[in-house]
Order: structure tokens, then sequence, then C-alpha cells
């Protein structure tokens, strides 16, 4: 056993030269010098460095889904898989909030013209979050409570409008916005779509049904301008205020002063209201539904 050891610490300890030579003229170039052990050594020290060097850039790479393969287990997958449906809907719904807002625009500036193809009329935020129940899947029960809520359209459920019995905007009872004399009348061929009622400076402005302010600001033409969204689709616009006192956003029920009477914007010629009311994205006439 000993004569082994000896023999082997001799062929270990044995030294051995690497010379790199020119290949035609044999210079030397180069020469390498160790013992044998310091050679094996190096060379399983360098091995182990390139292994744990591919480990490393496998793990850190897409490179470990061809080489290891997806480790999301089950659990993983359905949480991927709920996160896409997720997404999906999110866009959907940020489509539907764009064209309710593409209505929002058209109808300020009295665009009568037809609403795009993909849609009919303004989309109310009740049904645009409608649109979210194919992410339900995988959804938590709180989760799906507050879905149910926001789905329910309570922002939108108003007293006036008690649910699917309603045929049309005849069934309606509206609150007249203000009191005064009709200065210019509805008329498609002048695309006028409104009534201008002409009063005194700063009567009160009422909303004609309860609903929530979509739009609540100052344009150059038409000067202080409220939109309110109701139900069914249903808007109703009041231009030329002298002032507005709701905020986007605020709830008002039916007869509630918003604003007041004015003679602001470029577009007008007296104290008075615009009053315009859009159904399903389209004008109709204020004086078939409403006593001035």
């Amino acid at each position: 056993m000993a004569k082994q050891k000896n023999k082997l610490s001799k062929i270990l300890n044995a030294r051995y030269k690497v010379v790199v030579l020119h290949e035609e003229t044999f210079e030397e170039k180069a020469a390498f010098r160790g013992k044998l052990w310091y050679w094996i050594s190096g060379t399983i020290s360098a091995a182990v460095v390139v292994v744990i060097l591919t480990a490393v850039l496998i793990r850190s790479t897409p490179l470990r889904e061809y080489v290891i393969g997806s480790s999301l287990g089950e659990y993983g997958r359905s949480a991927l898989l709920e996160a896409y449906a997720r997404i999906d809907s999110m866009e959907q719904v940020a489509r539907a909030h764009e064209q309710y807002l593409d209505n929002i625009r058209r109808i300020i500036s009295g665009d009568a013209g037809d609403p795009p193809s993909d849609t009919v009329g303004a989309v109310p935020a009740g049904e645009a979050a409608a649109l979210s129940r194919a992410a339900d899947v995988g959804l938590s029960e709180d989760e799906l409570a507050l879905r149910e809520l926001l789905e329910s359209g309570a922002a939108y459920d108003l007293p006036e409008n008690p649910g699917p019995s309603r045929t049309g905007i005849s069934s309606y009872t509206f609150y007249s916005p203000i009191k005064g004399i009709i200065s210019s009348n509805f008329s498609t061929k002048e695309q006028h779509y409104a009534v201008d009622i002409a009063v005194k400076q700063n009567e009160p402005v009422r909303t004609t049904l309860s609903g929530h302010v979509v739009f609540a600001s100052y344009t150059p033409e038409t000067g202080y301008v409220v939109i309110v969204q109701h139900g069914n689709n249903l808007l109703s616009q009041y231009k030329h205020c002298a002032s507005i006192i709701k905020k986007i956003g605020s709830f008002v029920r039916g007869g509630e002063v918003i604003a007041f009477a004015g003679n602001t914007g470029s577009l007008t010629t007296g104290p008075h209201l615009h009053f315009e009311l859009w159904y399903n994205g389209n004008p109709v006439n204020p004086t078939d539904y409403i006593a001035f």
C-alpha cells in the first residue's frame, strides 16, 4: 500500500511542460510548466466554473423555459390565465369608455351624425363594467361581491328609471329646467338640436332628471356647459350658463339646481338657456316631452 501511495505521489508531483510551437518553423512561442496535480486541479476548477456559469445563465434567462421547462405548476397556470382574462376585460372596458367619451364630445360639439357602427349611444359606467364578467373565473368571494355591486349599475339606477319596464323616453316624467320664453326651436334642418329659452340673467337652472354630472366646464363657443347622464342612455345638456354649482361626478336629483342661466360664450345674443336632450346618442326635441 505504501509503495502504491509513493508511486501515485511521484506521478502527481512529476513536472510537465506544455509548449506552443509554430507549425512551420517549430519555433517555441510559449511554454507552461507545472506539476501534474496542478494541471488536474486547474482543469477540474475550470469545469466547475463553466458548469456554475451555465446554470446561472439558464436560470436567469428565458432559456430556462426550454431547458428546465415551465415551473408555474397548476396554480401558476391558473393565475396566468386569470391575468390574461382580466387584461382582455380591461381592454373591453377601455374601449367602452372611449366610445362613451367620443359620444360626449360629439354631443358637446352638436354633431348629430350617425353614431359609430359598433356602438349605440353613450355607454354608462354600469354597462361598461358588465363587460368585465369574462374575468370572474378564479376571483375570491369578496371580489365577486364587489364586481356584482359595480355591475348592478347603482350609479345609474335612478328613481326615474325603474328598470326593464321602461319602453322609451316618453315614459319619463321630466322637470322643466327653466321657465321662460322659447326664442329658438329645435330644428334638424338648421342643425339646431336644442331649444333656447330666453330668461333673466342668473335664473336657476334645474336638472330635468336625476343623474350624474359627466361634464361641467367652460367652452369658448357655448360658455359654461353642464351635461348630466341619466339612465337608459339619456343625457341632458345645459349651455351658456353664467356659472355652475355642481362638479363632475356629482349626483343630482330631478329638479335640483345645477347652474345659473347667463350669456357666456361666443354663440349667444343674450341671457338664455340652450337646452339639449340626447337619447341613445341622438338628439330629440325637448318640447315633445317638457313644458317650458
